[in-house]
């Protein structure tokens, strides 16, 4: 249950009024965040995937590969404890922990927050590592360039269309653990199909972090991410757009 977004009122007239005046809110400074990381020319990718996807994992086995490049930095988002941020840092990855408190989601007023303290200060690829949750995070706005959703093979190939939300806002979907495919009972062309019935043209990457399969691919997506955001000039880069670089 969220006290922030309103997801666990019962009256819906009330629901609505304050989904409306919390979005707008968060908005308007996911708006300011964007402008900033313009004049930075730095990339912000929102990752978004259920609990137990392998977020943590594959960030610790594919950011190292761009730090001989950029400086990079993580966001980890957890209602409680900081056990991924410590992960991170344990190898090397610059980490900032929030803690939502109950919250389901992070918001933008915490991300503009922890954007101002060091290491993200001058980092060039920001990496938010969501609450684990295919719901409410897919409505609040950070102020990132991209959302990307991860499914995992041992959560069932129906997700997209059980969560459509968060795989029509995103820009990449990764399929992960793809090692234990021979081990569950997951169609990857269903869950595809299932993801670009509510997003046509969704790229996918299907990868294992424990293998290293599909990783490049990701390395990949996230240096043409970061090349876009330096080409386009940052009066453009301000407006936040859903638009999907393929």
């Amino acid at each position: 249950m969220c006290d922030v977004c309103g997801c666990g009122q019962a009256a819906a007239t009330r629901l609505v009024k304050i989904e409306e005046e919390v979005l707008q809110k968060n908005n308007a400074i996911a708006a300011a965040v964007r402008a900033r990381l313009a004049e930075r020319r730095a990339l912000m990718i929102n990752l978004l995937s259920a609990p137990g996807s392998g977020k943590t994992l594959l960030l610790e086995v594919s950011l190292p590969r761009l730090m001989a490049e950029v400086q990079v930095g993580v966001i980890e988002g957890d209602v409680q404890t900081r056990y991924d941020a410590e992960r991170l840092r344990r190898v090397g990855i610059p980490a900032v922990q929030i803690n939502t408190g109950g919250a389901c989601h992070l918001d933008a007023v915490g991300v503009q927050r922890v954007l101002g303290e060091p290491p993200l200060t001058s980092a060039d690829v920001i990496v938010i590592e969501n609450v684990g949750n295919l719901v409410c995070p897919a409505a609040f706005d950070l102020g990132e360039q991209a959302k990307v959703v991860a499914v995992s093979v041992t959560e069932g190939d129906d997700k997209p269309e059980k969560y459509p939300a968060a795989f029509a806002v995103a820009s990449l979907m990764l399929i992960t653990k793809v090692d234990l495919l021979p081990y569950v009972n997951f169609d990857v062309a269903r869950c595809k199909e299932g993801a670009r019935q509510v997003h046509p043209g969704l790229p996918v990457i299907e990868l294992s972090a424990r293998t290293g399969e599909g990783v490049d691919a990701w390395v990949e997506w996230l240096r043409h991410q970061l090349a876009h955001v330096r080409d386009v000039p940052h009066t453009h880069n301000e407006h936040h757009s859903h638009a999907h670089r393929h």
